[in-house]
């Protein structure tokens, strides 16, 4: 249920306006993360993360709207603070990591919304489901350096998925009515990239 798209997060990197010429971007694993929400007994909402995200971004600086990305995230770090419903989010009922241990993410256009907004649409692949997906990009403006001298990005992506397209479809019914998880999924993608030498 968490359509950690994420990465999506590396689309994040297409919102960013630099120099001419085309580079390359290393999603910075230690600094980037994938969220989702998702409503539990139809009263509250529960929050997580999913682990480690890894990526290349390839930003056309003259243009961003030709840029690409293509990212990967480990399902296995999923993290919703209680372990019993982390190991069940593994297992078969949900995202199977056994069998598929990561949610990838390919673009395949961007479009200009503003000078930091792009909308980045790509195919996100979950439990060996693959669906195109739109994710709304905001990011820095300009490169910066960080205190040891690497040149870096930054951004955030969000989208909203339904579970059930990527075969999430484990639920179970409410004696009063309504069921235990809703199929509408959040995910935010936050990322900082640093540019190949």
């Amino acid at each position: 249920m968490r359509r950690f798209v994420i990465l999506t997060i590396a689309a994040i990197a297409v919102a960013f306006p630099c120099v001419a010429g085309a580079s390359m971007w290393k999603i910075d694993p230690a600094h980037a993360s994938a969220q989702f929400a998702v409503r539990h007994l139809m009263v509250s909402t529960v929050r997580g993360t999913l682990g480690p995200v890894s990526g290349i971004l390839k930003l056309d600086e003259a243009d961003p709207t030709k840029s690409s990305v293509e990212a990967s995230i480990d399902v296995n770090g999923i993290d919703t603070r209680e372990p019993k419903r982390d190991t069940h989010l593994k297992s078969p009922d949900f995202f199977d990591a056994a069998k598929y241990p990561a949610v990838t993410f390919k673009s395949k256009k961007v479009a200009k919304v503003s000078d930091s907004k792009f909308q980045a649409t790509g195919d996100l692949t979950i439990r060996g489901v693959t669906k195109e997906v739109v994710l709304e990009v905001e990011g820095s403006p300009a490169p910066f350096k960080d205190p040891m001298g690497n040149v870096r990005l930054g951004g955030s992506a969000t989208t909203k998925l339904n579970r059930k397209d990527f075969g999430l479809t484990w639920n179970k019914a409410l004696d009063g009515g309504g069921v235990v998880l809703g199929d509408d999924v959040a995910v935010t993608i936050d990322i900082e990239l640093i540019k190949e030498q």
